[in-house]
């Protein structure tokens, strides 16, 4: 499927909800498994080369026997249920089991310590957990500092806890309690680069809005499809793509349970008929890195590739076109949203562009006056309050709420530029903006001419504190094998971003890096970098 403009800006125009009452994802699920018990859902490996299947048949009945378990154990309508485990197959049976026994999921990565287990139990007031063995032991140290009472294992048995596939086998299939699209169903808790993680509440719609935005204008998903995210259960993301899209549009995914290795990657693209891949901007410049790509080009069957997390840089664009001919299309969402921007299937991918607003969400770029900005300006994307595209709201948290949804926008937070033909660049976070000698420069830009120099591989640009120009711009670079630091080298790139983007804009330093430091979902925290500058400053001074 692919959109013409004309077509794409009707469908904005025309764009109704129109959601159904009685929506709830739960419910999608068990519609496949009547039409077609045994497709594949998921086709699941593992780094040790485990393989199973899982069909929509088989998802549907264990989701409702872990119902029984759960309504057994006391969780009734409303109530959150903690979720910490890895990519598998039971995580869709715990997340969907959860919502038919009415309970509000509480995704935590699998990487959260027995501090974060306690203040998101604490917040969320959850009394279950369902575990895998591989997080046992960061929940063992939470028992007994926050409210949890009850745990189910997965993958093993241990004392005081309940063995996940032991319960669900052994349970009977109970009716699920009924769900509407207003109903609360997760509880996602931001990754933020300061500060505590916020609890944002999103209802069943939710997945109703990624059926409708995301599946059809970034994604162009369809039953027929075999789709990749290689995302993992604890991000929203999740939500957004192996939920949101595939279970929405019956597509089975393939789900792998192993460490980011590039090659690896490849192999398993060429062993599965993977026709939608969606990965992080991280793994696809990590990819394009390796010198025997090449190899690759006529085993991997892409229809589609898409990019999420943080805006895609220029070459790996190029390099994915030339060697499996597909481009790949940047999309643009918020733990808060749906997809907000993206660049649709079947119209021009503007290099560095976050693409064109979705149809439906009425996201806007507006100035500090909250006017719409034009052609050539910057603003801030704003959603408008009470859209379905966004979230309902904090976990009983009225204040917090009633702070963000107060005016007429809901506020993002992030900075784009406008182009002549209405497609979005992302110039940074609202408070990641440089400011230097008068001039606003948005960090991406410069990070991506950056990048586009053969020995980066990976940039962050902040504002270091000047007093003379107030800011000037800092690189930091990890770079590419083969590469050495060097003054000529710093030089060579100082001239490169002239170039590229616009001699007031180049790195007036840059500190070469082994690592950048980012959020657990990847995002660089920028943040960390500008305070580390910033104190360096206050003790030269």
């Amino acid at each position: 499927m692919g959109f013409t403009r004309e077509q794409y800006e009707r469908e904005r125009r025309e764009f109704r909800w129109e959601i159904p009452q009685d929506y709830n994802i739960a419910a999608v699920v068990d519609g496949h498994a009547r039409r077609h018990p045994d497709k594949p859902c998921v086709l699941w490996e593992s780094e040790a080369g485990e393989r199973r299947t899982l069909t929509w048949g088989a998802l549907s009945e264990l989701s409702s026997r872990l119902a029984a378990v759960l309504m057994r154990l006391g969780v009734k309508k409303g109530d959150p249920i903690l979720h910490i485990f890895p990519r598998l197959p039971e995580a869709l049976i715990a997340q969907i089991g959860t919502f038919k026994a009415g309970g509000v999921a509480v995704p935590c990565t699998d990487m959260v310590r027995a501090k974060d287990i306690v203040y998101r139990a604490e917040t969320a007031g959850a009394r279950v957990v369902i575990a895998h063995t591989t997080t046992y032991a960061e929940v063992e140290e939470a028992r007994g500092q926050c409210p949890l009472e009850h745990f189910l294992l997965i993958g093993g048995e241990r004392p005081g806890w309940l063995p996940f596939e032991r319960e669900v086998e052994k349970a009977p299939v109970v009716p699920s309690v009924p769900l509407n699209a207003q109903d609360p169903m997760t509880i996602n808790f931001t990754s933020g680069t300061t500060g505590n993680p916020k609890p944002v509440m999103h209802r069943h719609r939710w997945m109703y809005g990624h059926a409708r935005v995301t599946a059809r204008y970034w994604w162009a998903a369809s039953p027929d499809d075999i789709i990749w995210a290689t995302t993992a259960p604890g991000w929203a993301k999740w939500y957004w793509s192996p939920m949101g899209v595939a279970l929405n549009t019956g597509s089975t995914q393939l789900m792998y349970l192993g460490k980011f290795e590039a090659e690896k990657y490849l192999d398993l693209l060429t062993r599965y008929p993977v026709t939608k891949l969606c990965a992080t901007p991280t793994e696809y410049r990590i990819m394009i890195q390796l010198p025997d790509l090449g190899r690759y080009k006529n085993k991997i069957k892409l229809r589609d590739a898409l990019s999420a997390g943080e805006p895609l840089n220029v070459e790996p664009i190029q390099v994915f076109r030339e060697n499996f001919g597909v481009t790949i299309r940047d999309g643009y969402g918020q733990t808060e949203s749906v997809c907000l921007v993206c660049n649709p299937p079947g119209l021009p991918v503007k290099p560095g562009s976050m693409g064109l607003p979705t149809p439906g969400p009425g996201a806007t770029p507006i100035d500090d006056q909250g006017n719409p900005v034009g052609a050539g300006q910057i603003g801030e994307l704003v959603v408008p309050v009470g859209s379905p595209g966004i979230f309902d709201g904090y976990w009983k948290d009225p204040e917090l709420t009633r702070q963000v949804f107060s005016g007429a926008w809901y506020r993002t937070g992030d900075l784009v530029r406008v182009d002549n033909e209405g497609y979005l660049f992302f110039e940074g976070r609202a408070d990641d903006v440089i400011k230097a000698s008068g001039y606003r420069i948005g960090p991406f830009e410069v990070e991506d001419a950056l990048v586009s120099h053969p020995a980066v591989v990976e940039a962050a640009v902040v504002g270091k504190p000047d007093p003379v120009r107030g800011q000037i711009v800092k690189a930091f670079v990890i770079l590419a094998k083969g590469y050495h630091p060097s003054e000529e080298l710093v030089k060579e790139l100082q001239e490169h971003v002239k170039q590229v983007t616009a001699p007031y804009k180049y790195p007036r330093e840059v500190e070469f890096v082994t690592e950048l430091p980012k959020t657990p979902s990847g995002k660089i925290k920028r943040a960390e970098l500008r305070r580390r500058e910033q104190e360096k400053a206050k003790g030269a001074g």
